[in-house]
């Protein structure tokens, strides 16, 4: 290292790179926040460069937030939970980057969204967004559950209510399905009169855009729509299966994250919400923890 600091001067970075979205938060050794920076995805599954180019963005834009120097990204250790680093090929693509930091410690997103949410302890997690995926881990067994991408599963995710919704609307218009409440909102939302204007407006789209339907379902729900219900019901019943393999590790302590995290939780099983505690910081403040473990032990 270039410059000689202290233990207690460390500075590091904890950065969260995800498919929306790449935060990242500068903290003191002991958690304060000094500044925080956010840019466009990092998923290093949809492509390197554009995770490299976030990561740097996201490090800049904390740094300044700071008030230091865009150089001084050589004095921090940084953490990074990025997505997809669990193929070995991307994890490897990764720690050969000539990053701009004092020191990079990689592990996945999942992995520093257990940590934040159980503020270092063990534990295990859900997320739901707009994907959903399980992850524990205890000791030296660690659990990857779902998360297979839209499409492929996402099961309860944002995603696949949104698809599940559309499908079901397309089915009442073409008179095969039940009658439901969806196809009024969804004719609402995309503001048009038939089966091919839902159509037009999905066809070839992305999760996320299939995710902004997922409050419409459960709107629908609230108001006894069978169709609705049928589908968070089931969406939900995924989720709670999904943390009960969760458990056969026997973590700790469990909490559930992500934008559907909250509206999600009424409709899961008994057993699943008992078990249920708060997540206790964000997936940043999980990478820097990370990152400091590393740094420490070296």
């Amino acid at each position: 290292m270039g410059m000689s600091q202290t233990k207690e001067e460390s500075l590091y970075i904890g950065i969260d790179g995800g498919g929306s979205k790449c935060r990242a938060t500068i903290y003191t050794h002991d958690y304060c926040i000094l500044g925080t920076g956010v840019a466009g995805r990092a998923n290093p599954l949809h492509g390197l460069a554009q995770t490299f180019q976030s990561i740097e963005e996201s490090t800049q834009l904390a740094l300044s937030d700071a008030g230091l120097k865009p150089s001084d990204s050589r004095r921090l250790i940084a953490g990074l939970g990025l997505a997809g680093v669990n193929v070995p090929r991307l994890y490897q693509d990764i720690a050969k980057w000539q990053h701009p930091f004092a020191s990079m410690y990689l592990t996945t997103d999942l992995h520093t969204a257990c940590i934040g949410a159980h503020q270092g302890e063990e534990g295990a997690v859900t997320i739901t967004g707009t994907g959903s995926c399980g992850y524990a881990r205890v000791g030296d067994k660690e659990l990857f559950l779902g998360g297979h991408g839209f499409a492929l599963g996402d099961k309860g995710s944002g995603a696949w209510l949104g698809l599940k919704a559309s499908e079901s609307a397309l089915l009442d218009l073409d008179g095969f399905g039940e009658k439901t409440l969806l196809t009024q909102r969804l004719l609402q939302h995309f503001e048009v009169s038939n089966a091919l204007g839902i159509v037009e407006n999905l066809a070839g789209q992305s999760s996320s855009t299939y995710a902004k339907l997922a409050h419409i379902v459960f709107e629908c729900a609230r108001l006894d729509d069978g169709v609705a219900l049928d589908i968070v019901r089931e969406g939900a019943n995924y989720i709670s299966q999904l943390v009960r393999k969760l458990f056969e590790i026997s973590p700790p302590r469990f909490s559930m994250i992500g934008g559907l995290a909250e509206p999600l939780a009424p409709w899961l099983a008994e057993d699943v919400l008992a078990k249920l505690s708060p997540s206790l910081q964000p997936p940043e403040w999980g990478a820097a923890f990370f990152a400091q473990q590393q740094y420490t032990k070296a």
